[in-house]
């Protein structure tokens, strides 16, 4: 049953917004005309009254069944609040739409069970809303883009561009194979073999690199044990940042470089360890925030920065065997010394180099490059015959030891060609092992020394003699035992009463004052032309000019022009001394040329070279140059066997059974090493074989002998030794006809 409508106003002790509570089990009032499920206010016409609008519109209650507790028929129905304590609440009104009928009231609704859930039907998204979402998140990403160029390109760039230098692109030398050098029968006496170079990157170093303090320190005492260097030059190195590449060592062989690789993985795959990767993460960070300013040792690999270039070593596979002559290369691989150093450019080729990215010390294979390749080096061949080289290093080695000399050396000569068979010095060296080696034993003193060539030089003050025609091989020569000319005595080695010698006797006995008195035939009495007629022969023969050669150091001697000359100087240049230096293949060369019929050859020491492409091109045969008359040159080879062959010759240990040998002894005062005066002696011996049918020159000099001095007691063996190798190895015929066997002396 309803309770009685209040007229309208707020005259009544009801809620505050004028309305009653409606008793439970009342029906809801119907909905406003409007239909929009909002409750409105009715307008109470004239002299009706005021009817209170309708709550919210709920849902209805339904009575429980007996037994059963009260359930709710909506979430949302919430009991209304009562204007005062003592008045009964209001029940939730239930709305309902315009024209429909009024709900039946609760009282009137059977107790029923609820009915189970049903499943929603799925709706299709509108195509539009769809478009609409795709665009919205689209934007967002291109957006997100934008954001992160504007970063790179404006905010972070100098940043980036600091960090791009640990990611760039490094150029790498590539270097090129060098030629082998090799004697005459293409055996290697030079060859190249690959090696390593063990560079860094300095940059790669710095505290800010690798997280530690002390990188180059500790990549120093890592690396210094293996390659033989001293960890405070490698740290030095490593201690350059603006510097991106350093060779550490050169030319380290591979197990060098596999134990420096395994090395540095083991430290690589350490420092790539999930604890370490966490600490570098905090480098740089506030303190706050848990940052650090180093990393663990163990978390950091000072070798990052290390890596290894393919390249080459140079070995001699014969260790020292004509060493001297053949040279060494330095520590950059680049020729320091003898024929490496002269044909550098053409033995080093043209050299490449290689472009790569890296980054953290590892190659970026998409980052791209580029290589221009390296142009191996020239084979250069030389006329040095291996077995004869042999056979003189062996000689001269023994000898120098024999004697105790300070040095000696030993060329052999085709006579016919020119080329140098042999060019063998002791004490040697062997350019596999440089720091064993003593400076002065790195060169090559048979043509880098210019000595006084003492009697050996009488050759040609005779031939000028017989080749002018002022004297024959038997005039008649009276030698005294003391000769003075410009206020100074001249002698001989011994002292003698008067000898009556031929010219073939003056020098078969190596006469001084014998050959002063020959010499003086060719101005008729005026000294000057005399000596102007000497120093035109001694130049042609080479004395004072450059071998040919080009040897880097290599001496051209010296000869004083004869208007310079003073004193005593005007006659001792005849028998070897004072201002007449020569060194060993100049004097070798003189006795070629009478060998080959009066005609120098220029000395040759290059057969040939062959490119990378293979092809070989012959070195030009040795200039031409007519001296003496072959008449001359015969007289001259007969007289020079009579120094051997006779008795009363000085070369008699120089004989060799089968053939028959020309040759002189020479035994000359040394100079000082200061230039002031003389010390000690230079003793030699310079001859060629056969006598009939020259082929071969062998000449042996000893500095400073002391256990002897005199050329024929000395060089003479060594000489023969040499000698009968070389006619052997070439197989030479031993000669068919005996010596002329010319008269030494004539009686009075």
């Amino acid at each position: 049953m309803s309770t009685p409508r209040q007229p309208g106003g707020s005259g009544g002790s009801g809620s505050g917004n004028g309305r009653r509570p409606v008793p439970r089990g009342a029906a809801p009032r119907a909905q406003s005309a409007a239909g929009r499920g909002q409750p409105t206010k009715a307008q109470p016409a004239k002299g009706q009254p005021a009817r209170s609008q309708p709550a919210k519109a709920q849902p209805a209650r339904s009575q429980p069944a007996k037994g059963q507790p009260a359930r709710s028929q909506s979430a949302k129905a919430q009991p209304a609040k009562s204007a005062s304590a003592g008045r009964t609440p209001r029940a939730p009104q239930q709305r309902r739409p315009e024209g429909r009928p009024p709900a039946r009231s609760q009282a009137a609704v059977r107790p029923k069970s609820r009915p189970p859930l049903r499943p929603k039907a799925l709706k299709l998204a509108e195509p539009k809303r769809r478009l609409r979402v795709i665009s919205v998140v689209l934007s967002l990403v291109f957006s997100v883009f934008a954001g992160r160029l504007v970063q790179l390109q404006l905010v972070d760039a100098d940043a980036l561009a600091a960090d791009a230098n640990t990611n760039r692109y490094m150029n790498i030398p590539i270097t090129a194979e060098r030629g082998s050098i090799t004697s005459s029968d293409g055996v290697a006496l030079a060859a190249t073999v690959d090696a390593y170079d063990i560079t860094a990157d300095p940059a790669m170093f710095t505290p800010e690199a690798t997280g530690i303090p002390d990188a180059p320190e500790q990549a120093a005492a890592l690396l210094s044990p293996i390659l033989g260097v001293p960890k405070e030059k490698i740290a030095t190195d490593l201690h350059t940042p603006k510097t991106r590449y350093k060779r550490l060592a050169a030319q380290q062989t591979p197990a060098a470089k596999k134990q420096i690789s395994d090395l540095k993985s083991g430290l690589e795959k350490q420092a790539g360890s999930r604890a370490c990767q966490a600490q570098k993460k905090l480098l740089g960070k506030p303190a706050d925030q848990g940052g650090r300013t180093r990393v663990d040792n163990e978390c950091a690999n000072p070798l990052a920065g290390v890596f290894n270039r393919e390249t080459q070593k140079r070995i001699y596979p014969a260790d020292g065997l004509a060493a001297n002559l053949v040279g060494f290369v330095n520590a950059e691989g680049e020729g320091a010394g003898g024929l490496e150093q002269q044909y550098q450019k053409l033995l080093a080729g043209k050299d490449g180099h290689s472009s790569y990215a890296q980054s953290g010390g590892r190659l970026v294979p998409t980052a791209g490059g580029s290589m221009e390749p390296a142009v191996p080096g020239d084979d250069v061949k030389l006329t040095i015959n291996r077995d004869i080289q042999w056979a003189a290093q062996r000689a001269i080695t023994d000898q120098v030891a024999n004697s105790g000399a300070e040095k000696g050396y030993v060329v052999v000569q085709d006579v016919k060609t020119g080329q140098v068979l042999a060019m063998a010095t002791a004490p040697g060296f062997n350019p596999n092992d440089l720091s064993l080696a003593k400076q002065s034993q790195m060169g090559n003193p048979a043509l880098v020394d210019a000595y006084e060539p003492g009697s050996t030089a009488k050759l040609m003050s005779l031939a000028a003699v017989l080749d002018s025609g002022t004297a024959n091989w038997d005039t008649k020569v009276t030698v005294p035992n003391r000769l003075v000319r410009a206020g100074q005595q001249f002698k001989d080695d011994v002292e003698h009463g008067d000898w009556h010698l031929t010219l073939a006797g003056v020098l078969a006995k190596s006469s001084n004052i014998g050959t002063i008195e020959a010499v003086e035939t060719l101005g008729g009495g005026d000294q000057l032309k005399t000596n102007q007629v000497l120093d035109g022969y001694m130049r042609k023969f080479g004395v004072a000019q450059p071998t040919g050669l080009g040897f880097p150091g290599e001496t051209s001697g010296m000869l004083k022009k004869p208007e310079d000359l003073v004193a005593s100087e005007k006659y001792n240049i005849s028998f070897g001394q004072g201002p007449l230096q020569m060194n060993a293949l100049q004097a070798t060369s003189v006795y070629s040329t009478i060998a080959n019929g009066g005609v120098r050859v220029a000395p040759s020491i290059v057969q040939g070279v062959t490119d990378p492409n293979g092809k070989y091109a012959p070195s030009a045969p040795g200039e031409q140059t007519r001296v003496v008359s072959p008449e001359t040159a015969k007289t001259l080879t007969s007289m020079l066997e009579s120094v051997v062959d006779d008795e009363q010759g000085t070369g008699g240990k120089a004989a060799i059974p089968g053939y028959r040998v020309a040759g002189k002894t020479g035994t000359a005062d040394r100079g000082a090493a200061d230039g002031k005066g003389y010390d000690g002696y230079t003793a030699s011996f310079i001859g060629f074989a056969p006598a009939d049918a020259p082929r071969y020159t062998v000449s042996c000099t000893l500095q400073g002998p002391v256990n002897g001095h005199f050329g024929g007691q000395l060089c003479g063996p060594v000489f023969k030794q040499v000698m009968e190798f070389t006619l052997k190895t070439m197989q030479v015929p031993p000669s068919g006809s005996p010596a002329p066997n010319l008269a030494v002396e004539w009686k009075p």
